[in-house]
């Protein structure tokens, strides 16, 4: 789970009585190493836990927040960042372009109690909202915000930044084979929940994988439709073991809302599925959001090169390189 790690190395700090200092990313513009909600923890032991974005910026802030735990200071700072060597101020030392703000937080015994609650809900896997701001850290484990970030400067002494904590996507992966547990693997690292389905009792690869988050099985695939939310952050690929339950599945969520839906198979698969869709009059414009083949058109080869180009593809959609990919025109 991304951060979890940072917040126990600051849990740990205080509790033994160690200084630290938390460097957060609460904005990001363009090409920035640092996006929001990358974050950092520095203690007084020079142990160090996540990440800024890395480069000479990120050595600069490390450096200003050790002598800050020298001096004991108390203050929280904000700091705007510019990738550019030809800006008139803020230069970060970088040249890849973009912004970054970047907040040093000096975290106290009186934030304890919200530092393992915010563990607490990492380790369960739920969501919470982490407000940052001049007046320091606080958590709301029942908290809502719109969208998973928010950030809002007025000035150094008036400024909110929110973001909603825990995995932000989901995967839900339908069919427990060779390819699915390959895929979780990959998935697991990219910081996606992952739910995995199948109708096989006692598969290998089912129990083998020890990656996903959830494993469900399932009577029959049409339920689904009722098993797995539809949401702006929910991607599913279907890839079980054959035509007839890929298409059962495939009809179960078709008329669902997901930011993904893919389809693992061969281009005579596909062909026949998509005529078999339109045959039994399913809106041409659902049909054609499915992405299928699935997958970045590598010519993949084995179950590890297939999981490498759907996570490849998922990744290029979570990202907004791409919006859809027709399942009818979609090359091989």
């Amino acid at each position: 789970m991304k951060g979890l790690h940072t917040w126990k190395l600051i849990f740990e700090s205080l509790q033994k009585g160690i200084p630290v200092m938390l460097l957060y990313v609460v904005d990001s513009v363009g090409s920035s190493p640092g996006r929001k909600g990358f974050m950092m923890a520095v203690n007084a032991s020079a142990e160090l836990e996540g990440s800024l974005g890395g480069g000479i910026m990120e050595h600069k802030f490390v450096e200003m927040a050790k002598a800050k735990l020298q001096t004991k200071s108390t203050e929280l700072s904000i700091h705007k960042q510019v990738h550019n060597k030809s800006a008139s101020s803020n230069q970060s030392g970088m040249i890849c372009s973009g912004e970054q703000t970047i907040v040093l937080c000096r975290v106290h015994e009186t934030d304890l109690l919200n530092i393992s609650a915010i563990i607490k809900c990492l380790e369960e896997n739920r969501n919470g909202i982490l407000q940052l701001s001049p007046q320091g850290i606080q958590f709301m484990p029942d908290g809502s915000i719109t969208g998973d970030f928010n950030f809002s400067f007025i000035s150094t002494d008036d400024w909110l930044y929110a973001e909603r904590l825990g995995y932000k996507n989901h995967l839900y992966i339908i069919g427990a084979g060779h390819c699915a547990l390959a895929l979780s693997q990959i998935m697991r690292m990219m910081d996606f929940h992952i739910h995995l389905f199948d109708d096989r009792r006692e598969l290998k690869t089912m129990t083998q994988n020890e990656f996903v988050h959830e494993k469900t099985m399932v009577e029959d695939y049409s339920t689904l439709s009722e098993l797995i939310p539809a949401g702006e952050n929910r991607f599913v690929v279907i890839m079980t073991v054959g035509y007839r339950t890929d298409a059962v599945a495939v009809q179960a969520l078709i008329n669902k809302e997901f930011r993904y839906l893919g389809l693992l198979g061969s281009r005579s698969k596909i062909d026949k599925m998509t005529a078999d869709l339109r045959s039994m009059n399913y809106d041409e414009e659902r049909i054609t959001r499915v992405h299928a083949p699935v997958g970045l058109p590598i010519k993949s080869q084995t179950p590890e090169e297939v999981a490498v180009s759907v996570a490849a593809e998922i990744i290029q959609v979570k990202n907004g390189a791409v919006k859809a990919s027709p399942l009818a025109n979609k090359s091989p």
